[in-house]
């Protein structure tokens, strides 16, 4: 069996609705839900998730972890949320939330303005700095994918949209 689908999750402040294939995970920052594969069981005891497979196939055997890290997911988004951290380095590059969306300002000829989906909530405590903060891992990694990808580190100077902590390797320019 895979070794991450051995461990049980903790339900830490979060209430969990079985029904059928369909499992709800609901906390104080909002519930989320997905739909379970055949091949998998998943059980509450004690305050805990445990997934169980109804089967010894290799694809039972890899949705069990697979299903295990997504409910672990599920349950810390709900109750603590997950965040991704952006810094726009280079001269005039600027940030700003507005409305349901991001107005970002990276040296094209015009603003570029981000919709955020539901669920999904972008901050701007400095000019260089974002923060886009939401419930589901997947959905704030992919938006925070999306901004990053208006102007990626360049590699000679370092300019663009990287992610706070990002080391961005720079090369030597061309010597005559």
């Amino acid at each position: 069996m895979s070794r991450v689908g051995k461990h049980p999750v903790a339900l830490s402040g979060a209430e969990v609705t079985l029904n059928g294939n369909a499992i709800t995970v609901k906390g104080a920052l909002g519930a989320l839900s997905m739909v379970l594969s055949d091949k998998i069981t998943v059980k509450n005891e004690d305050g805990q998730l445990a997934v169980t497979r109804n089967d010894e196939s290799r694809e039972s055997n890899a949705l069990s972890g697979t299903t295990r890290a997504i409910l672990a997911n599920m349950v810390h988004g709900v109750t603590k949320g997950f965040e991704k951290r952006l810094n726009l380095v280079g001269v005039g590059y600027r940030a700003k939330a507005e409305n349901n969306g991001l107005k970002l300002e990276l040296g094209f000829s015009h603003d570029v303005f981000h919709v955020m989906p539901e669920g999904v909530v972008a901050e701007t405590p400095t000019q260089t700095e974002i923060v886009i903060k939401g419930v589901n891992k997947q959905q704030v990694g992919q938006v925070a994918a999306e901004v990053r990808a208006y102007r990626p580190p360049e590699p000679y100077k370092g300019k663009g949209v990287r992610y706070t902590g990002e080391v961005v390797l720079l090369k030597e320019t061309k010597k005559k």
